[in-house]
Protein backbone atom coordinates (compact mmCIF):
# COMPACT_ATOMS: atom_id res chain seq x y z
CA UNK A 1 0.00 0.00 0.00
CA UNK A 2 1.71 3.39 -1.27
CA UNK A 3 1.25 5.94 2.12
CA UNK A 4 1.62 9.64 1.54
CA UNK A 5 3.51 11.97 3.51
CA UNK A 6 1.97 15.36 4.62
CA UNK A 7 2.14 17.86 7.25
CA UNK A 8 -0.65 20.23 8.81
CA UNK A 9 -0.08 22.52 11.56
CA UNK A 10 -2.28 22.66 14.53
CA UNK A 11 -2.69 25.15 17.41
CA UNK A 12 0.76 27.01 15.59
CA UNK A 13 2.15 23.42 15.78
CA UNK A 14 3.26 21.03 12.62
CA UNK A 15 2.78 17.70 12.61
CA UNK A 16 3.72 14.86 10.08
CA UNK A 17 1.27 12.09 9.27
CA UNK A 18 1.05 9.18 6.76
CA UNK A 19 -2.22 8.57 5.09
CA UNK A 20 -3.20 6.09 2.58
CA UNK A 21 -6.14 3.97 1.60
CA UNK A 22 -9.34 4.34 1.61
CA UNK A 23 -13.20 4.25 3.27
CA UNK A 24 -14.19 5.37 6.69
CA UNK A 25 -11.17 6.93 8.37
CA UNK A 26 -8.98 5.33 10.81
CA UNK A 27 -6.43 7.09 13.51
CA UNK A 28 -3.14 5.15 14.45
CA UNK A 29 -1.20 5.97 17.33
CA UNK A 30 1.86 4.60 17.78
CA UNK A 31 3.63 3.28 20.78
CA UNK A 32 7.04 4.60 22.26
CA UNK A 33 8.68 3.39 19.65
CA UNK A 34 7.22 5.41 17.35
CA UNK A 35 7.20 4.54 13.07
CA UNK A 36 10.53 3.76 12.06
CA UNK A 37 9.13 0.36 10.56
CA UNK A 38 5.99 0.35 8.59
CA UNK A 39 3.93 -2.46 9.76
CA UNK A 40 1.95 -4.56 7.45
CA UNK A 41 -0.75 -4.01 10.15
CA UNK A 42 -1.20 -0.98 8.60
CA UNK A 43 -1.23 -1.94 4.97
CA UNK A 44 -4.15 -4.77 5.69
CA UNK A 45 -6.18 -2.03 7.70
CA UNK A 46 -5.50 0.57 4.75
CA UNK A 47 -7.51 -1.92 2.13
CA UNK A 48 -10.76 -0.66 3.80
CA UNK A 49 -9.65 2.36 5.47
CA UNK A 50 -8.61 5.77 4.93
CA UNK A 51 -5.47 5.23 7.45
CA UNK A 52 -3.93 8.45 9.37
CA UNK A 53 -0.88 7.53 10.77
CA UNK A 54 0.28 10.61 12.62
CA UNK A 55 3.86 11.14 14.44
CA UNK A 56 2.81 11.92 17.82
CA UNK A 57 4.74 15.15 18.72
CA UNK A 58 8.45 14.44 19.47
CA UNK A 59 8.85 11.50 16.95
CA UNK A 60 9.65 11.22 13.67
CA UNK A 61 8.70 14.27 11.97
CA UNK A 62 7.02 16.15 14.22
CA UNK A 63 8.99 18.72 16.26
CA UNK A 64 7.33 18.83 20.19
CA UNK A 65 6.06 22.19 20.96
CA UNK A 66 6.86 23.45 24.45
CA UNK A 67 2.53 23.55 25.61
CA UNK A 68 2.84 19.87 25.34
CA UNK A 69 4.05 18.10 28.50
CA UNK A 70 1.68 15.40 28.70
CA UNK A 71 -0.80 12.94 27.76
CA UNK A 72 -3.65 14.84 28.56
CA UNK A 73 -1.90 17.47 26.43
CA UNK A 74 -1.41 15.14 23.79
CA UNK A 75 -5.20 13.77 23.98
CA UNK A 76 -6.61 17.19 23.66
CA UNK A 77 -3.71 17.96 20.53
CA UNK A 78 -5.10 14.95 18.56
CA UNK A 79 -8.71 15.69 19.18
CA UNK A 80 -7.86 19.06 17.30
CA UNK A 81 -5.93 17.30 14.74
CA UNK A 82 -9.11 15.10 14.41
CA UNK A 83 -11.15 18.39 13.63
CA UNK A 84 -8.37 20.23 11.83
CA UNK A 85 -8.73 17.30 8.87
CA UNK A 86 -12.50 17.38 9.03
CA UNK A 87 -12.93 13.72 10.27
CA UNK A 88 -16.08 12.23 11.31
CA UNK A 89 -16.78 8.39 13.23
CA UNK A 90 -13.18 7.83 13.12
CA UNK A 91 -12.17 4.52 14.63
CA UNK A 92 -9.07 5.08 16.47
CA UNK A 93 -6.48 2.17 16.96
CA UNK A 94 -3.97 2.35 19.52
CA UNK A 95 -0.40 0.85 20.43
CA UNK A 96 0.76 1.09 23.79
CA UNK A 97 1.09 4.51 24.36
CA UNK A 98 -0.92 5.13 21.43
CA UNK A 99 -3.73 3.34 23.04
CA UNK A 100 -3.31 5.27 25.89
CA UNK A 101 -3.61 8.72 24.39
CA UNK A 102 -6.50 7.03 22.81
CA UNK A 103 -8.44 6.32 25.69
CA UNK A 104 -7.82 9.91 27.26
CA UNK A 105 -9.28 11.57 23.84
CA UNK A 106 -12.13 9.31 24.38
CA UNK A 107 -12.96 10.54 27.98
CA UNK A 108 -12.53 14.03 27.06
CA UNK A 109 -14.60 14.22 23.63
CA UNK A 110 -16.63 11.26 21.60
CA UNK A 111 -18.34 13.66 19.31
CA UNK A 112 -15.75 12.75 16.35
CA UNK A 113 -14.99 8.44 17.54
CA UNK A 114 -16.94 5.55 15.96
CA UNK A 115 -14.76 2.97 18.27
CA UNK A 116 -11.84 2.27 19.63
CA UNK A 117 -8.96 -0.36 19.65
CA UNK A 118 -6.59 -0.69 22.20
CA UNK A 119 -3.31 -2.88 22.21
CA UNK A 120 -0.99 -3.62 25.00
CA UNK A 121 -1.92 0.10 26.53
CA UNK A 122 -0.62 2.19 28.79
CA UNK A 123 -1.93 3.96 31.11
CA UNK A 124 -3.04 2.72 34.43
CA UNK A 125 -1.44 1.24 37.33
CA UNK A 126 -2.14 -2.44 38.36
CA UNK A 127 -1.21 -2.81 42.23
CA UNK A 128 1.10 -6.28 42.47
CA UNK A 129 1.89 -6.38 38.99
CA UNK A 130 5.11 -4.75 37.96
CA UNK A 131 5.77 -3.11 34.22
CA UNK A 132 8.88 -3.16 32.73
CA UNK A 133 10.67 -0.07 32.75
CA UNK A 134 11.52 0.86 30.01
CA UNK A 135 13.38 4.08 30.62
CA UNK A 136 16.20 1.92 32.85
CA UNK A 137 16.82 -0.35 29.91
CA UNK A 138 18.17 0.13 26.69
CA UNK A 139 15.89 0.45 23.43
CA UNK A 140 18.04 -3.01 22.67
CA UNK A 141 16.72 -4.97 25.27
CA UNK A 142 13.44 -2.96 24.93
CA UNK A 143 12.95 -4.58 21.58
CA UNK A 144 14.24 -8.04 22.96
CA UNK A 145 11.60 -8.15 25.39
CA UNK A 146 8.51 -6.96 23.34
CA UNK A 147 8.27 -9.68 21.31
CA UNK A 148 7.56 -13.89 22.33
CA UNK A 149 9.33 -15.39 19.88
CA UNK A 150 13.34 -14.57 20.82
CA UNK A 151 13.88 -14.74 16.70
CA UNK A 152 11.90 -12.39 16.57
CA UNK A 153 13.22 -10.47 19.39
CA UNK A 154 16.67 -10.78 18.05
CA UNK A 155 16.15 -9.27 14.89
CA UNK A 156 14.22 -6.46 16.52
CA UNK A 157 17.05 -5.45 18.19
CA UNK A 158 19.77 -5.53 15.32
CA UNK A 159 17.25 -2.93 14.35
CA UNK A 160 17.77 -0.94 16.78
CA UNK A 161 21.34 -0.96 16.76
CA UNK A 162 21.73 -0.38 12.69
CA UNK A 163 23.14 2.72 12.47
CA UNK A 164 20.09 4.69 10.47
CA UNK A 165 18.01 3.63 13.39
CA UNK A 166 20.16 4.35 16.38
CA UNK A 167 19.46 8.07 16.13
CA UNK A 168 15.50 7.69 15.60
CA UNK A 169 15.39 5.46 18.69
CA UNK A 170 17.03 7.98 21.49
CA UNK A 171 15.05 10.85 20.23
CA UNK A 172 12.21 8.45 20.52
CA UNK A 173 12.93 7.78 23.92
CA UNK A 174 13.50 11.03 24.70
CA UNK A 175 9.73 12.06 23.23
CA UNK A 176 8.46 9.35 25.03
CA UNK A 177 10.10 10.29 28.56
CA UNK A 178 8.27 13.31 28.14
CA UNK A 179 4.66 11.43 28.33
CA UNK A 180 5.59 8.94 30.53
CA UNK A 181 8.24 9.86 32.66
CA UNK A 182 6.70 10.66 36.41
CA UNK A 183 4.70 8.33 36.73
CA UNK A 184 5.97 5.80 34.68
CA UNK A 185 3.35 5.10 31.79
CA UNK A 186 0.66 5.94 33.26
CA UNK A 187 -1.84 8.74 34.72
CA UNK A 188 -3.35 8.15 38.18
CA UNK A 189 -6.77 9.94 37.15
CA UNK A 190 -7.12 7.69 34.43
CA UNK A 191 -8.83 4.88 35.73
CA UNK A 192 -11.71 6.71 37.60
CA UNK A 193 -12.77 7.89 34.01
CA UNK A 194 -12.44 4.89 31.84
CA UNK A 195 -16.26 4.47 32.90
CA UNK A 196 -17.07 7.31 31.10
CA UNK A 197 -15.86 5.51 27.41
CA UNK A 198 -19.11 4.30 25.45
CA UNK A 199 -18.18 3.49 22.47
CA UNK A 200 -17.53 -0.06 21.46
CA UNK A 201 -14.04 -0.81 22.36
CA UNK A 202 -11.63 -3.91 21.97
CA UNK A 203 -8.36 -4.50 24.57
CA UNK A 204 -6.21 -6.54 22.32
CA UNK A 205 -3.13 -8.49 24.44
CA UNK A 206 -0.18 -10.79 23.91
CA UNK A 207 -0.29 -13.79 25.76
CA UNK A 208 3.46 -13.17 26.43
CA UNK A 209 3.58 -9.50 27.03
CA UNK A 210 6.58 -8.82 29.66
CA UNK A 211 6.76 -5.07 29.09
CA UNK A 212 3.03 -4.45 30.39
CA UNK A 213 1.77 -8.13 31.58
CA UNK A 214 -1.92 -9.38 30.75
CA UNK A 215 -2.99 -8.94 34.34
CA UNK A 216 -3.51 -5.08 32.89
CA UNK A 217 -6.03 -6.34 30.15
CA UNK A 218 -8.56 -7.80 32.38
CA UNK A 219 -7.86 -4.46 34.00
CA UNK A 220 -9.23 -1.97 31.40
CA UNK A 221 -11.83 -4.78 30.62
CA UNK A 222 -13.46 -4.20 33.90
CA UNK A 223 -12.97 -0.77 33.60
CA UNK A 224 -14.57 -0.04 30.22
CA UNK A 225 -18.29 -0.52 30.27
CA UNK A 226 -18.83 -3.03 27.41
CA UNK A 227 -15.39 -3.94 26.23
CA UNK A 228 -14.23 -6.84 24.83
CA UNK A 229 -10.71 -8.51 25.73
CA UNK A 230 -9.02 -10.43 23.32
CA UNK A 231 -5.74 -12.43 24.48
CA UNK A 232 -3.48 -13.40 21.30
CA UNK A 233 -1.16 -16.48 22.17
CA UNK A 234 2.50 -16.45 21.14
CA UNK A 235 2.51 -12.95 21.43
CA UNK A 236 4.28 -10.60 23.93
CA UNK A 237 4.07 -6.48 23.63
CA UNK A 238 3.77 -6.37 19.97
CA UNK A 239 0.78 -8.53 18.79
CA UNK A 240 -0.22 -6.47 16.16
CA UNK A 241 3.19 -7.43 14.49
CA UNK A 242 3.84 -11.12 15.87
CA UNK A 243 0.16 -12.15 14.99
CA UNK A 244 -0.73 -9.63 12.21
CA UNK A 245 -3.02 -11.85 10.02
CA UNK A 246 -4.86 -12.91 13.90
CA UNK A 247 -4.98 -9.43 15.28
CA UNK A 248 -5.80 -7.78 11.84
CA UNK A 249 -8.79 -10.29 11.77
CA UNK A 250 -10.42 -9.56 14.92
CA UNK A 251 -9.78 -5.78 14.52
CA UNK A 252 -11.56 -5.83 11.56
CA UNK A 253 -14.17 -7.26 12.86
CA UNK A 254 -14.72 -4.97 15.20
CA UNK A 255 -14.27 -1.86 13.47
CA UNK A 256 -17.16 -3.25 10.72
Amino acid sequence: MAFKAQAIEVNGAPIGMKRGGSGPPLLYLHGTDGLTEWPEFLDLLALEYDVIAPDLPGFGSSPIPEWIDDVSDAAYFYLEVIEKLGLTDVRIVGHSLGAWIGMEMAIRSAERLHSLVIIAAAGIHVKGVPKVDIYMIDPEEQARLAYADPTLGEAAAKRVTASKYQESAILNRIASARFGWSPRLYNPRLERWLHRIKMPTLIVWGDADLIIPPPYAHAFQRAIPGSHLEVIEHAGHMPHIEQCAKVHSLVQKHLA
